[in-house]
């Protein structure tokens, strides 16, 4: 078996990524104070056509050299937006029927290989803060809360692979 060389992976570029048919999957950073964690969510994004990510409360903004450091490049190319309120984009994104999904451990949260989808919804999923959390009014205005089932010693998972075990799921689930 032989490794693929970059030039062979037939990777979209920045307009086709933009052009594409999204995955109708909003991913919302609730507070995030990590850069690296915040980069490394719009690789994620990029990965698997997220429609968009919103940033939110102290969660920073592109463009920044520590952000840019694990994005490379994704930036460009998923759609994102800061809104500086997090309870105020849930109400929004309520409205327009989007279905919210706060990850985080919670009374009668829902396990995530037991969250069943409706691939005719959108979904928007709520990553929090690496110490808090989502915040308690957020959790308490979502439509579900997804929990990743964890088995070892450990209380959490970062942000970053939190993500991308959520997103992967997701994905496949309404790709699949």
């Amino acid at each position: 078996m032989r490794k693929l060389k970059n030039n062979e992976l037939e990777r979209l570029n920045v307009e086709e990524f933009k052009e594409a048919t999204k995955t109708p999957l909003i991913i919302i950073l609730d507070n995030i104070r990590s850069l690296n964690n915040i980069g490394s969510v719009f690789r994620t994004a990029d990965a698997f056509l997220i429609e968009k990510i919103y940033l939110c409360g102290i969660t920073a903004k592109p463009p920044h050299k520590d952000i840019n450091k694990t994005a490379l490049g994704a930036t460009d190319s998923v759609a994102w937006e800061y809104v500086e309120n997090t309870e105020e984009l849930i109400a929004k994104l309520h409205e327009e029927g989007v279905v919210t999904v706060a990850i985080e451990q919670a009374e009668n949260a829902t396990m995530l290989n037991d969250f069943n989808i409706e691939k005719e919804k959108r979904y928007a999923v709520i990553f929090g803060n690496e110490v808090k959390g989502v915040q308690q009014k957020v959790v308490s205005m979502v439509s579900n809360v997804v929990e990743i089932p964890q088995f070892g010693t450990k209380h959490s998972l970062n942000i970053s692979v939190s993500a991308g075990v959520v997103v992967w799921d997701l994905f496949a689930k309404l790709k699949l």
